[in-house]
């Protein structure tokens, strides 16, 4: 993650007892005493630092992006049929008829103004419309298989974990195996031949109603489900085995409580740091799930537009990607501080 976290504790900025933490010097109490000018300084900071590495990050992938593309050999229209002189004019007309340095100012200039460029394969579209047009499928699909994944994750590794070496472990275990070893373009198909095909209850493909999302979002969701299962499986173990937890099975709390109530908020650390580029990944589409059920989405942009050398499209997709990584790893990092009240971020 770009943010930088701290564990305070201890000194003057926190100290713990009782049931929280007295920041900045204050008085014991029961509960969280904030200096709230503090917290707003080093916030603003933190906010600072995060938009600026943010920027850099963004012209670091368009950057490479651009120059990657421009350095392959073959331009984005020596496959269409033309005279040179067509050709040059089209170059001229997107600016990629200077020198590369030439070209990439260019780029860098109209990026600056917000604007994502033209397609060169698809003539009069601009990447900003073709990218609005298949990128909200993408977004639903993903958001869906991102519940499931998420929601699905933790809850079988919470309960794997529970029931350690039971019945209910081993075949939690055995399912997320299955499911991230299978990969998607086998694992679409067995869909459809079951519940479309066979039993009926669920469309081939499409797009447009509810129930033609069900497969796909499932079928895009199971290999990430399984990770997230192990990982909260694992986390909760070791969680399982600590001192304050046993503390509070000794004074009263059953097992269940004692798990909902102190332990599932840190071993789900590490599934929430996961959970972070899994969102960018989900929401920005799929190329095989895409294409297994036919939907139009936004997986097969990133393919094409390299097949076709279609730069700026290229360079847009990959700019909302890393946009997207940013932010979603950007509430990572508020979610820590949420979960956990020792860590605070460090501006």
């Amino acid at each position: 993650m770009l943010g930088e976290l701290r564990l305070m504790k201890g000194g003057a900025q926190g100290v713990k007892s009782g049931k929280g933490v007295t920041c900045a010097g204050g008085g014991a109490g029961s509960g969280w005493e904030v200096n709230f000018e503090f917290l707003t300084t080093r916030m603003v900071g933190f906010l600072f630092r995060r938009f600026l590495s943010s920027l850099v990050v963004l012209w670091l992938a368009a950057s490479i992006t651009f120059v990657m593309m421009r350095s392959i050999k073959g331009g984005p229209f020596e496959s269409e049929k033309g005279t040179a002189a067509a050709q040059a004019v089209k170059l001229a007309r997107y600016k990629l008829d200077g020198s590369l340095w030439e070209q990439y100012a260019a780029y860098m200039g109209s990026l600056a103004r917000f604007d994502l460029g033209e397609s060169t394969k698809y003539l009069n579209w601009s990447v900003a419309e073709l990218l609005g047009q298949k990128l909200p499928n993408s977004i639903l699909l993903g958001g869906v298989a991102f519940l499931i994944a998420s929601v699905g994750g933790v809850l079988l590794g919470g309960a794997a974990a529970v029931r350690q070496n039971s019945v209910v472990d081993r075949a939690a275990m055995f399912g997320a195996l299955a499911a991230i070893s299978i990969p998607t373009f086998v694992t679409g198909p067995a869909l459809i031949a079951v519940f479309a095909l066979g039993l009926g209850w669920l469309p081939v493909g499409g797009w447009g109603r509810w129930e033609q999302i069900v497969l796909p979002a499932v079928c895009l969701a199971a290999p990430y489900l399984a990770y997230v299962a192990r990982l909260m499986r694992n986390s909760l173990l070791d969680v399982l085995k600590s001192d304050f937890l046993r503390t509070a099975k000794a004074k009263g709390l059953g097992t269940v409580e004692a798990v909902a109530r102190h332990a599932v908020k840190v071993a789900i650390l590490p599934v929430v740091t996961f959970l972070g580029p899994l969102a960018a990944n989900l929401l920005t589409g799929s190329m095989v799930v895409e294409s297994v059920f036919n939907l139009p989405g936004a997986g097969m942009i990133f393919v094409n537009s390299i097949q076709n050398r279609d730069v700026f499209l290229l360079g847009g997709a990959v700019i909302v990607y890393c946009a997207l990584l940013l932010v979603f790893n950007f509430i990572v990092d508020l979610l820590y501080g949420v979960l956990d009240k020792r860590i605070r971020l460090n501006g």
